[in-house]
């Protein structure tokens, strides 16, 4: 993924990348193929890519993902907010919903270094998770300036899913983490508003700042941030600290977590990752974060059926 020459990526070079040598590669290399040109077919590619994913066999896609950034960044191209959407799919480890604390977001705190991926386990083609994910960060990392525009587009889905993408890559002097407050501070939707700071939590996670987590901490506790931002700002903080749960947060939460906004809330892709069992993923994150005692309303014995989502 290092090693693929800008010329490749830009000119949609396809037969320059060697797709051959991963499993699925062929399928995945005529995807990228069909959304470029914009083909009628390009739909049915986005989902060979989408179910690459799901069924754990990222290598291939993980090829994919300069070229479906590229597509994204495209303001003409008409399959550019599918592209975008599963652009980081396989920057992102397979989990099993929402258990603790660590596992809404990336719920690690290590480098690019494939070694540090190897826990992940494999593909079901044996092929190492890990190596897939840190090369499909790795991309992302290597277009960081073609996504940061992607945060102040029109579609306040583009930069939902822009913050999603930029969340992945490795940002060890904070830009990207500056550049979602940057923005924040001029978003007015909600959603929007509280999908940059889910994104910021998670680059934090990966990236500890401790400026940063005491920031996220003043979003939940002031009642003049919209709702959404103060349920985002909770949930990152508690993803980002070992500290006991405060009885204002979990005051403020119980208060905030309506069953009309935790629909709302379905929109940000953190919250359609975390949610399963006949919950909503805010609803879910909740229930895990601050209730683990209660019970799992429709308990649901196969963990793929939930893995499937993420």
């Amino acid at each position: 993924m290092a090693a693929l020459r800008p010329q490749v990526k830009d000119g949609f070079l396809l037969d320059q990348v060697p797709w051959e040598h991963f499993p699925g590669g062929d399928r995945v290399r005529e995807a990228v193929h069909l959304m470029h040109v914009n083909d009628s077919s390009a739909r049915t590619g986005r989902l060979v890519v989408v179910g690459m994913c799901a069924n754990d066999m990222r290598a291939a896609a993980a090829l994919a993902v300069p070229f479906l950034i590229r597509i994204a960044a495209d303001t003409g191209h008409p399959y550019r907010a599918g592209a975008l959407a599963e652009a980081s799919a396989p920057a992102r480890a397979r989990y099993f919903g929402v258990a603790s604390r660590d596992e809404l977001l990336l719920h690690r705190t290590d480098t690019q270094d494939s070694d540090q991926y190897d826990d992940y386990g494999v593909e079901v083609t044996g092929y190492p998770v890990g190596w897939s994910v840190a090369a499909a960060r790795t991309a992302i990392t290597a277009d960081i300036a073609l996504l940061q525009p992607l945060l102040s587009d029109p579609d306040p889905s583009t930069r939902i899913h822009a913050a999603y993408t930029l969340a992945t890559a490795t940002d060890p002097h904070g830009t990207v983490r500056s550049s979602f407050r940057a923005r924040l501070a001029a978003e007015q939707d909600p959603i929007v508003c509280a999908a940059l700071v889910l994104a910021t939590a998670e680059a934090t996670r990966t990236h500890p700042h401790a400026p940063t987590i005491a920031w996220i901490r003043e979003r939940w506790q002031h009642r003049s941030q919209p709702p959404e931002v103060q349920l985002a700002a909770a949930i990152g903080w508690l993803c980002l600290t070992d500290e006991p749960v405060p009885d204002d947060l979990r005051a403020a939460v119980d208060d905030l977590a309506t069953d009309e906004r935790a629909h709302t809330m379905d929109a940000l892709p953190w919250m359609t990752a975390a949610s399963g069992s006949g919950e909503t993923g805010l609803h879910r994150c909740v229930r895990k974060m601050l209730h683990p005692d209660q019970t799992d309303p429709e308990h649901c014995d196969d963990p793929w059926a939930i893995s499937s989502k993420s």
